[in-house]
């Protein structure tokens, strides 16, 4: 049974705004390692388009700072399953997910493999009221932003977390995994 993780920056005060962490190369060095553990990534449609337009190639050179092109190649050739009703099609090595969410997730953990990687807000609520995700890590910036959006905003009931390892970066950030207490 594959393990679903879910990985998300965050800044102090909680805003989970991807263009208010600190990007530096620690930090995408830690993603490629990350998803070095999944066979494929679990989107929701906003995040899917997000990633889409930042990392799918051709990337016009001088863009991106060189020690971003291993996340880029990464990213870019990894198996992608997108969760929406709202899109008609996807591509970018991807699939749709349709349908009973909570089946069709816990059809993709039971196909063999390393593990699937899901990003985003409003998916891995989705997926923490369903009691599908195996393992949160959040990576704290020591930053203070004063805005949303902010994780998990309307979660039904808590989730109790054991803290199982944590890494700090030269930034100061702080990458802390936890599984749920079941």
């Amino acid at each position: 049974m594959r393990t679903l993780r879910y990985s998300i920056n965050v800044t102090l005060d909680g805003c989970c705004d991807h263009r208010e962490g600190i990007v530096d190369e620690d930090l995408h060095r830690h993603a490629v390692e990350n998803l070095a553990q999944a066979d494929a990534l679990l989107f929701g449609r906003v995040t899917y388009e997000m990633m889409e337009a930042a990392w799918r190639p051709p990337v016009r050179t001088g863009v991106r700072p060189d020690w971003m092109e291993s996340f880029a190649r990464t990213i870019d050739a990894a198996k992608k399953y997108v969760v929406s009703s709202t899109l008609d099609r996807v591509d970018w090595n991807a699939e749709l997910v349709r349908g009973d969410l909570g089946k069709a997730v816990r059809q993709l953990k039971r196909e063999p493999g390393k593990g699937l990687f899901v990003g985003g807000v409003s998916l891995p609520l989705a997926l923490a009221e369903l009691g599908l995700i195996d393992e949160y890590e959040f990576v704290v910036h020591p930053r203070l932003v004063g805005h949303g959006p902010t994780l998990f905003a309307g979660l039904s009931k808590p989730i109790d977390l054991k803290l199982v390892s944590q890494l700090e970066f030269a930034s100061g950030a702080v990458a802390m995994r936890y599984e749920p207490r079941r």
